[in-house]
């Protein structure tokens, strides 16, 4: 058995999410690209480009990562490329997508030879949080004024639209690509290609697939152009679980169980939302505090119920810990990095990666 703390990915669980994705790109047309912001754990995408177009990316480094170990098509995405950056960047991508009309105008000579796109921002949005609105007041993500984009409309060749986050709801999406298609139609009839981003929930539970597929279609016919998507947590939900082991138990008002992992090092986005993790089953007459074994006071992962008193020496599985961890994790405290393992189709478990105190020593010096 493996030592904690370590997160195990499940190719049985990433193959169901693909089917998803090979159903809707046969039905729609649309290619789907990996978002790599979301997950970049490149010892399984030998599953995962079977089934999906290539990558996206929001820096040189993931571009690169994309072109070397996923392939396919790979799309190169910056909210500001550097001068120096830009060589290299198109020596990977097949298309770039500039976030504003000033990198366009700036880079676009050193871009001719790929295609080139612009981001386009709706001023609206389905995210939750402010934080993670692209559509949030005063936002730098994309150009939004139809004038100022068709005076340099033969320079591109496609846009990319990004304003879903966790959208589970296929109405909203209907409802925001028909005010899209109002607002924006001059513009999409003069391109080949629109990325409409990710965030689109679509392989979370009945979710109606053939509805989505239904209504890209009917977007790529109307505008002539091909469709893409961009899913990140929509490729991976599910499919992955942090394994923790409880290191200590002890009771403050509540009873609290230490665990050796921590949210603030291995899953940040719990901090940063203020989400509490999820376990399953969760049910039974005792309570704990799960926390993290980082010195700050927050390091919680949330309250949950047992069957029996938790004990030292205890597994515990925290689940979806696949999307914006193993990109986020980092060496706060010093805490040891989880390790990555795979639960292969036999169902045997393989090792990918360790992380020891060289890597820690390497990151700071």
């Amino acid at each position: 058995m493996l030592q904690t703390p370590y997160y195990l990915i499940d190719r049985a669980a990433l193959l169901r999410n693909m089917e998803v994705i090979d159903r809707l790109q046969a039905l729609s047309g649309a290619k789907a690209l990996l978002a790599l912001k979301c997950f970049a754990t490149w010892p399984v995408f030998d599953t995962m480009r079977q089934h999906m177009a290539g990558t996206t990316s929001s820096s040189l480094f993931e571009l690169r990562l994309g072109r070397e170990k996923f392939g396919g098509e790979t799309h190169a995405y910056s909210v500001a490329w550097a001068a120096h950056e830009i060589a290299e960047a198109v020596s990977y991508a097949d298309k770039i997508i500039f976030n504003s009309i000033s990198q366009l105008e700036r880079f676009g000579a050193a871009a001719a030879g790929i295609a080139c796109g612009l981001r386009l921002n709706p001023r609206f949005s389905t995210s939750g949080f402010d934080l993670a609105d692209p559509a949030r007041p005063f936002s730098r993500l994309g150009e939004w004024d139809p004038a100022k984009i068709m005076d340099v409309i033969d320079r591109i060749s496609g846009f990319m639209i990004h304003y879903n986050c966790e959208n589970a709801d296929f109405a909203l999406f209907d409802d925001q690509l028909t005010r899209i298609e109002a607002e924006f139609g001059a513009l999409l009839e003069r391109v080949a290609w629109v990325s409409l981003g990710g965030g689109i929930h679509f392989t979370g539970k009945d979710y109606p697939v053939e509805a989505l597929a239904a209504r890209l279609k009917a977007f790529a016919e109307r505008f002539d152009v091909q469709v893409y998507l961009e899913p990140g947590e929509a490729a991976i939900t599910n499919t992955a679980t942090l394994e923790v082991t409880v290191l200590d138990v002890l009771e403050n008002e509540k009873r609290l169980a230490i665990v050796d992992s921590s949210i603030e090092a291995h899953m940040l986005d719990l901090l940063i939302y203020r989400q509490p993790a999820k376990l399953a089953p969760n049910a039974g007459p005792h309570n704990f505090m799960i926390c993290g074994k980082s010195c700050l006071a927050g390091d919680i992962f949330g309250e949950f119920r047992f069957a029996e008193p938790l004990q030292v020496g205890d597994r515990l599985s925290i689940l979806d810990a696949a999307g914006y961890t193993m990109v986020k994790k980092n060496w706060f405290n010093g805490v040891k990095m989880p390790a990555i393992a795979i639960r292969e189709l036999d169902g045997s478990v393989t090792l990918a990666r360790d992380f020891g105190y060289e890597d820690y020593r390497a990151s700071l010096g």
